[in-house]
């Protein structure tokens, strides 16, 4: 692997660099919130902002919203280092960018969809935003998907479901469900299950707000009632959707907000050079120097997994522990960056937002609060690491 981008690459970082630079509203990576790796803090699934959509607009004239897909389905073509060098830019600024749509949906039906679901999907997705939220989760089913109860059941050319979903991200704002529903209860669990696009607008869907730790409105639950939905939104085989949507879990675990964490560490740093105690700069402490050390060790290991990854994908290679072991090192990091930041700040970095005196603008109150969400979202720690010793040692899976 070379670790170094060759010009091509290094000239497009600059121009996604630029372009972030000149075309993010101003003041953006000072009011947003978002902890990197975070789930109930991301701006997104909160509100849709009315500039975070002209940002996005302004990225798909670029075709950035669908860097990697091939140009035939309306992407740009580029190669998987070059989205990797996108995300970074992205999250080092906290910038809005592509969503589930293009990240998890387009994907999974470029690989599993149908001739007829590439031509009504993917054009519609490059061009419009179409906004999806996950339809994963339900009350009793969370790491094992398996064992949703979530049912369809046939009537003509249409399929009516009943059930509820819960942790519902970004619901209230998005278009389509991207859903798994049971369609065959006499099977076993896992062959059982389809993978189906349903319209928000259809009638027996019911959206309830579920209000975060954080205080924010990004959660939810959603209940189905009779809902019909045409059999033709069900993407690739019958019976088979729980094996996609273990697919579409690489491409969630894969997109992680690496720039992000280097992006908090350097706010941090720069408090550590500036801060004084008892008359001493705060970097004369052990403690403090210690734990910056060992953050800066943690953010470039998360580095080398995360362009290694993008390398495998761009010469073929499977990546399905590679993205298990990126989502468990980074999520863990976010953990990792709340604590340490709250011990060097100590009680100051308990203020909130808009307290007078708080320190990154009262951003590690509230990433102490989200960070365990990222612990959680794609997947648990547990999840991960059983992936990573059944498919990478060999060893028998945990239950």
């Amino acid at each position: 692997m070379n670790f170094r981008f060759d010009a091509a690459q290094e000239a497009f970082y600059q121009e996604v660099d630029s372009f972030i630079r000149r075309e993010l509203p101003s003041g953006w990576v000072e009011s947003s919130h978002h902890w990197p790796g975070g789930y109930g803090t991301i701006p997104d699934f909160e509100e849709l902002n009315p500039a975070a959509e002209e940002f996005r607009r302004k990225l798909g004239e670029k075709g950035w919203l669908t860097i990697s897909w091939p140009k035939e389905y309306g992407g740009a073509g580029r190669s998987h280092i070059e989205q990797a060098i996108f995300h970074e830019r992205l999250s080092y600024y906290r910038a809005p960018g592509p969503g589930i749509a293009t990240l998890i949906v387009g994907p999974t039906i470029l690989s599993f969809g149908s001739e007829e679901s590439k031509r009504e999907w993917l054009p519609r997705i490059a061009r419009e935003n179409t906004r999806f939220w996950l339809a994963y989760s339900e009350p009793a089913a969370g790491s094992d998907l398996a064992s949703i109860q979530t049912r369809a059941v046939d009537d003509g050319d249409n399929l009516v479901i009943n059930g509820q979903k819960t942790w519902s991200s970004a619901a209230h704002v998005s278009d389509y469900a991207w859903m798994l529903v049971r369609t065959d209860s006499t099977a076993s669990p896992r062959k059982g299950i389809s993978l189906i696009i349903v319209d928000n607008r259809s009638k027996g869907i019911t959206i309830r707000p579920l209000i975060n730790i954080c205080g924010f409105h990004s959660f939810n639950e959603v209940f189905f009632d009779d809902v019909r939905v045409p059999k033709k939104n069900i993407i690739g085989e019958r019976n088979l959707g729980w094996y996609y949507a273990m697919f579409a879990l690489e491409f969630e675990r894969l997109v992680v907000p690496i720039g992000g964490f280097k992006r908090v560490f350097e706010e941090l740093l720069q408090w550590c050079l500036e801060v004084k105690r008892r008359g001493q700069a705060a970097t004369s402490e052990s403690l403090m120097r210690s734990i910056m050390a060992e953050l800066a060790i943690e953010i470039d290991v998360a580095y080398m997994f995360f362009w290694q990854t993008a390398w495998m994908i761009d010469r073929g290679l499977p990546t399905n522990v590679e993205a298990s072991l990126l989502k468990l090192v980074v999520t863990e990091l976010s953990q990792k960056l709340a604590s340490a930041a709250m011990r060097i700040l100590g009680p100051h970095g308990e203020l909130e937002k808009g307290a007078k005196g708080a320190p990154l603008n009262g951003r590690v109150c509230t990433g102490y609060l989200d960070c365990i969400s990222a612990l959680v979202g794609a997947g648990t720690s547990e999840i991960q690491r059983n992936i990573i010793a059944s498919r990478g040692l060999g060893l028998p899976w945990s239950n």
